[in-house]
């Protein structure tokens, strides 16, 4: 069954990665669209996960700040040590800093997936759908983070490829060890944070740069609202 799981992960964004390098030229309106896709998912998959996960042990006070602290600490990084020039070098990291962080979810993703199988098959069946929702959205944000960013079309197939495997790497990481449902739920209140930022200060911005906004605006709120449905119908 993991294996499975894992195999359907890694397809899924992998065909989403590769949506997205073959309609690049319309990329103001996919990057509309990943900037909804990632604040979807910090707002109706990881702040919720967080809660259930870290509910038994902290409050919702404790694992929100954690995820106000994610998304402060990679404000830091996005404007003091990583984004302080404008030459290439230092705006494609921030593309490698956003690909990174989606590909380190997609890790932990597969992680929840394990973890839960431990606790009962239903249980890993229901994450393991909600993980596998948004695994397109995902290498479609992979790919978008690195084009935006200057990145070359064998750059973004990399981090493509290093966001697919994640998953499944965190999959078969279980086999190895376990993790406190609380411990697990801060992780996911950090990157949380995390994807609010890239979303709101990073793709956001950039998908109506030199573009009409309408367009864009309505790539944005479609990018929510199919992570919405995407993420409630893998709930049910």
């Amino acid at each position: 069954m993991l294996i499975l799981i894992s195999i359907a992960a890694f397809l899924a964004t992998m065909f989403g990665g590769l949506f997205a390098l073959k309609f690049k030229d319309r990329l103001h309106l996919i990057l509309g669209f990943s900037a909804g896709a990632v604040i979807g998912v910090a707002f109706f998959d990881l702040i919720p996960e967080a809660l259930e996960f870290g509910g038994g042990v902290y409050n919702a006070s404790t694992i929100m700040t954690v995820t106000a602290l994610g998304f402060v600490t990679y404000l830091i990084l996005d404007r003091f040590f990583y984004f302080h020039t404008h030459d290439d070098t230092e705006h494609s990291q921030r593309g490698v800093l956003g690909a990174g962080s989606i590909s380190v979810h997609s890790f932990l993703d597969g992680t929840a997936i394990g973890l839960a199988f431990q606790v009962s098959a239903v249980l890993g069946a229901v994450v393991a759908l909600a993980v596998l929702a948004h695994g397109f959205s995902d290498g479609v944000n992979t790919v978008g983070l690195i084009i935006k960013n200057g990145g070359i079309r064998r750059t973004a197939l990399c981090w493509l490829s290093v966001d697919a495997i994640a998953p499944v790497l965190g999959i078969a990481s279980t086999m190895f060890f376990t993790l406190s449902a609380a411990s697990l739920g801060l992780v996911l209140a950090l990157f949380a944070g995390f994807f609010l930022y890239i979303g709101a200060s990073d793709l956001l911005p950039e998908s109506h740069h030199t573009h009409p906004t309408h367009w864009t605006t309505i790539m944005t709120i479609l990018g929510i609202v199919v992570l919405y449905g995407m993420i409630a119908l893998a709930g049910l």
